[in-house]
C-alpha cells in the first residue's frame, strides 16, 4: 500500500493544545487586549490579523470574549500586544 493511500485510512489528529502555554484558554470571559507595537514592517497579514480583532491604533484597548479562535489571533500577533485576563 502506498504512503498516500495508507495516509487517507488513517483519521485526522488534532492538536490538543497550543505551543505556548500562556495563550491557553482559561475558560469563558473576556480578554482585555492592547497593541503596543506597529504591525507595520511586519508580514501583511498580521497587521489584517490586528484590524480583525478591533485595534486601530497603538495603546487602543479593545475587550473580546475569550474562545480559542481569539486565542489563536491573540499568539499569531503576540509580540504586538498585551493580554490582561478577565
Amino acid at each position: 500500500m502506498s504512503p498516500r493511500a495508507r495516509a487517507r485510512e488513517q483519521p485526522l489528529r488534532r492538536r490538543n493544545d497550543m505551543a505556548n502555554h500562556r495563550t491557553d484558554s482559561k475558560g469563558s470571559g473576556t480578554v482585555k487586549v492592547t497593541l503596543v507595537k506597529s504591525p507595520i514592517g511586519f508580514n501583511k497579514s498580521q497587521g489584517l490579523v490586528v484590524r480583525s480583532m478591533g485595534l486601530l491604533r497603538i495603546r487602543h484597548t479593545v475587550e473580546l470574549k475569550d474562545t480559542r479562535e481569539t486565542r489563536g489571533l491573540i499568539h499569531k500577533v503576540r509580540h504586538l500586544l498585551t493580554v490582561e485576563e478577565q
